[in-house]
């Protein structure tokens, strides 16, 4: 009995001392140790294939957003690579085309990953791996598809994606699929399947069975509510913020919202500045559109609007977003001693999304992404070296280790797991 109460005496110091130590923490100090014991997941990068091959890839600090020099300094955990096919004709043509395209992509992965730099990053396909291969002290890969135009009307091809690596899918992007309408459809309010096609009701079902998570954050709001009236799992928003904040049609309103909580899905807060805070984004873009044109000018590159974007050919899309990043960091070194400059959207701007959400919906329901290399980026969090600068802005706002930890990935691997639990029911069942 003495032993037992000399040990608790022992532990209630051992504790107090450490409360001790830890109110001498500082802010920044705390935010560093959390920072460093959770796993942090961003559910969005977009690729150029040209950036994996043997002679420029990932293990140099290229001018992408996202690289592994740029991960280690962030301390960006995982990273998931997208397969992003632009829309086209719904016609064997297109989707032939698509196909080879989506492909080159996952083969650029499975080369990073396999090939390249197998000893600094290695490909997850489960919550499991994930932990196993931050514990080795690699980063983790993982594999999303934007836009399910590729897979044609050949069913067998979600399969041969899941085989491949692929963990979530969306069913659209900018454009009606031959599956389900795009957020697009609301500027014009033309629609080709009021929500979901037939082929995407069963694109739903055969997600469930395999395995993969549903991404809803480009389809239509009505296709939206169909994907979670059909799913027997939990879905996912991969890249959209809170609508409430910022009225644009790839974010959530609170309806959605709810019925993400409902699902038990997760929506990751995007740092598109477009989408945070449109006030802001619409002053500085205003300003910075001639700043950028002109150090496009002197490096000889052609420059586009983001409106423009839908015009343009792949090749065009391919090399604007490969310059993209080089454009925007010379010209923001142009205008940063600059006293006129309206500000950027910043990592406030961005928490202020994660903040309204888990308000609304519930610490739960909520994660983090970038869209890096896709057009995401805003000041603070500009790529991924820049990925503690989040977590100290949660840290100052008052979450906790454990809510922190939900919000960088706890999340969304909690939903992996019980999207494949189902699915290995059903295989079951």
């Amino acid at each position: 009995m003495k032993q037992f109460i000399y040990v608790m005496c022992f532990l209630m110091a051992f504790s107090c001392s450490e409360k001790k130590e830890n109110s001498t923490e500082t802010t920044i100090e705390k935010a560093q140790r959390i920072h460093e014991d959770v796993i942090t997941i961003d559910t969005h990068n977009d690729i150029n294939i040209k950036n994996f091959t043997d002679s420029v890839n990932y293990t140099q600090n290229l001018e992408t957003q996202v690289n592994l020099p740029k991960m280690k300094d962030g301390g960006l955990d995982v990273t998931w690579l997208i397969v992003y096919t632009g829309q086209d004709t719904l016609t064997d043509e297109g989707y032939a085309k698509a196909k080879e395209n989506a492909l080159q992509k996952f083969d650029a992965i499975h080369k990073l990953c396999e090939e390249i730099a197998p000893d600094q990053i290695g490909l997850a396909l489960s919550s499991s791996d994930v932990r196993e291969i931050i514990g080795s002290g690699k980063k983790a890969a993982m594999i999303g598809v934007e836009n399910a135009y590729p897979i044609g009307k050949d069913m067998s091809q979600f399969k041969t994606y899941y085989d491949l690596g692929a963990r979530y899918i969306s069913l659209a992007h900018n454009g009606h699929s031959q599956f389900s309408d795009s957020n697009t459809g609301e500027a014009d309010d033309k629609w080709l399947h009021n929500g979901l096609s037939d082929l995407g009701k069963e694109a739903v079902i055969e997600m469930n069975k395999l395995g993969i998570m549903i991404d809803v954050s480009h389809p239509s709001k009505e296709a939206m509510k169909q994907m979670i009236a059909l799913s027997k799992a939990p879905i996912i928003a991969s890249h959209s913020s809170a609508r409430a904040l910022c009225d644009h049609s790839r974010n959530l309103d609170d309806e959605q919202l709810m019925l993400m909580k409902e699902n038990g899905g997760v929506v990751q807060t995007v740092a598109f500045s477009s989408y945070l805070n449109t006030k802001k984004h619409d002053a500085r873009a205003a300003y910075m559109k001639s700043i950028y044109q002109k150090v496009a000018d002197s490096l000889g590159i052609d420059w586009y609007e983001r409106s423009q974007f839908s015009s343009l050919t792949e090749a065009e899309k391919e090399a604007f977003m490969e310059n993209y990043p080089k454009v925007l960091k010379l010209g923001k070194e142009l205008v940063k001693d600059k006293t006129d400059a309206p500000a950027a959207v910043n990592v406030a701007d961005f928490v202020d999304h994660i903040d309204y959400m888990v308000k609304l919906i519930g610490i739960d329901h909520v994660g983090i992404s970038s869209d890096f290399d896709g057009g995401g980026g805003i000041e603070g969090w500009n790529d991924a070296s820049e990925t503690f600068n989040v977590t100290l802005e949660l840290v100052e706002r008052g979450y906790t280790h454990e809510e922190i930890a939900k919000l960088w990935g706890g999340n969304l691997l909690r939903v992996l797991d019980e999207v494949q639990a189902i699915a290995k029911k059903i295989g079951d069942s």
